[in-house]
């Protein structure tokens, strides 16, 4: 497959790619030169200043993922990706060390009057005076957003004797205290802290989040850094802050516009300004690389990735259970849409072992063999729900230990059932309507029910045979002798129109479905 990196990746981030791929590095791609190259593409890497928005993706006809060499994803747009099912993956653990100990580097800076002193001393003066510090020891410290880069700062901090606290809607008591942070509200940690640190992905809910409102509320002397991303903090409202006296000073390394031509944070008093160095060590680099790297190969290759930021987010232990039984809730989907009349009532049971596991990866394989064939977007695990809905189908979800004479069972039912299992690590078909059966999937099938009446199997096969389609398989169920009974066989060719109206003809014959799977 083809790989597009757009942007600076490191050396071992490619290696990883180009060892099962072809890769093109093309960085600096002006933006109608960029429209143009995509089509072709099966991937896209990115880092933070390529603006993958819905023109891009549009563009991007080929593309089965993009993949971010950082933690944020803000520079894509996630519901185009959805919607035409793309997985955007990212590396969100490999700077989280770099992300951490630059916002320790800016505390320090801060406190200790680094940047001024420096830029007083390379002007001749001597003034010990003038940039005197203060200490962190006995210092409060807010940290706004406790996911992996807050806790790592929050770690870092008590050793330096700060007082922690916290604020995330997302974080429970116990898993603050385990990281030495006490959870308090945000309108607290902001009026009581002396020093409030940002970690939060830029959203709806926290574009603005520091505002003025907010830094009025602080104390006099309070701190502020952000190096999580431009647009949590008013930029306007923290220059006037800093301008006014409002705070005692800010240390900012991320921009809503990058570079920040304009911005009033550039001539604003108390402040340590950096060009968006948070990820920026030699180490970080690598690492996001080769983060980012394996999840677009797990992608290309089929397999569901550990960090895909609009899929199904699956643990080790779930991916490893539930990822075999994904082609077979596909298939599921593709027999009963072949099967069934519509696509109401629809329940998908998840029975046996299998349903001590999360269903939802299941579910959208599902639905990606259910509509496959009714729409000609492209359906995956990404935007299987989406498109689901978009067309009025609603699936709901059981889950149930029991699964009889299997381990673990995947059955779809409504307007009929279609159920399946694996054995020998292969899809099996199980059930269909009301019989249970063994069928292995076949590029071709032909179902019948028809009347239990000598002869029929042998005409059928009789005129397959004339027309030189071959059977691999064969499964015949009843109700009870010479009542209804159901035939599956399992093809090697497909069934020419003539001959399947022909068959349908039979006087014994009720309903036929011509199957086709790949």
């Amino acid at each position: 497959m083809r790989i597009l990196v757009a942007e600076p990746l490191a050396e071992e981030g490619l290696q990883i790619l180009r060892a099962e791929h072809e890769v093109e590095v093309r960085t600096g791609l002006p933006r109608e030169e960029l429209l143009a190259a995509l089509p072709g593409f099966d991937a896209l890497v990115v880092r933070s200043q390529v603006q993958v928005d819905a023109e891009v993706i549009a563009a991007g006809r080929d593309l089965q993922v993009i993949g971010r060499a950082g933690v944020g994803v803000d520079n894509i747009d996630l519901a185009a990706a959805t919607s035409a099912g793309i997985t955007v993956v990212n590396a969100p653990t490999g700077n989280t060390i770099a992300a951490a100990e630059h916002t320790l580097a800016l505390l320090f800076a801060l406190t200790r009057r680094v940047a001024a002193a420096d830029a007083s001393m390379r002007r001749g003066e001597w003034k010990r005076a003038d940039f005197t510090g203060r200490e962190l020891r006995g210092k409060r410290l807010g940290i706004i957003g406790l996911g992996k880069i807050g806790m790592t700062v929050a770690d870092r901090a008590r050793a330096l004797e700060m007082e922690l606290v916290g604020h995330d809607p997302y974080v429970t008591e116990d898993a603050a205290a385990h990281h030495g942070v006490r959870l308090v509200s945000l309108d607290r940690l902001i009026s009581a802290s002396d020093v409030i640190t940002v970690h939060v992905p830029l959203t709806r809910t926290t574009r603005g989040l520091i505002g003025a409102a907010e830094l009025a509320r602080m104390k006099p002397d309070a701190l502020l850094i952000n190096v999580a991303r431009g647009g949590v903090v008013d930029e306007d409202a923290l220059a006037a802050a800093l301008r006014d006296g409002v705070i005692g000073g800010a240390a900012v390394d991320v921009f809503v516009t990058e570079p920040p031509v304009g911005s009033a944070l550039l001539d604003a008093p108390s402040t340590v300004l950096t060009p968006h160095l948070g990820a920026s060590t030699e180490e970080a680099q690598t690492r996001v690389a080769v983060e980012a790297a394996q999840q677009v190969l797990e992608v290309l290759a089929g397999r569901p990735a550990r960090y895909a930021v609009n899929a199904p987010l699956l643990t080790a232990e779930t991916a490893q259970a539930v990822g075999p039984f994904l082609p077979l809730a596909r298939l599921v989907g593709q027999l009963y849409a072949q099967l069934a009349p519509d696509l109401e009532g629809l329940t998908l049971e998840i029975s046996g072992e299998l349903a001590a596991h999360d269903a939802s990866p299941l579910a959208a394989a599902a639905l990606g063999g259910l509509l496959e064939n009714v729409t000609e977007e492209r359906v995956n695990l990404v935007n299987a729900s989406h498109v689901a809905r978009a067309h009025g189908i609603a699936l709901v979800e059981h889950k149930t230990p029991e699964s009889g004479r299997y381990a673990s069972m995947v059955t779809l039912s409504g307007s009929t059932t279609v159920g399946g299992s694996m054995a020998a690590g292969q899809p099996r078909l199980v059930r269909l309507g009301d019989y249970w059966v063994d069928v292995p999937p076949a590029p071709h099938m032909l179902v019948t029910r028809h009347h239990d009446r000598p002869g029929t199997m042998g005409r059928i096969g009789q005129m397959l045979g004339d027309a030189d389609v071959n059977i691999s398989a064969m499964h015949l169920g009843r109700s009870a002798p010479r009542a209804d009974a159901l035939m599956i066989l399992a093809l090697d060719d497909p069934v020419p129109l003539e001959v399947a109206e022909r068959i349908r003809e039979q006087e014994a014959v009720r309903d036929l479905w011509l199957i086709r799977l790949d």
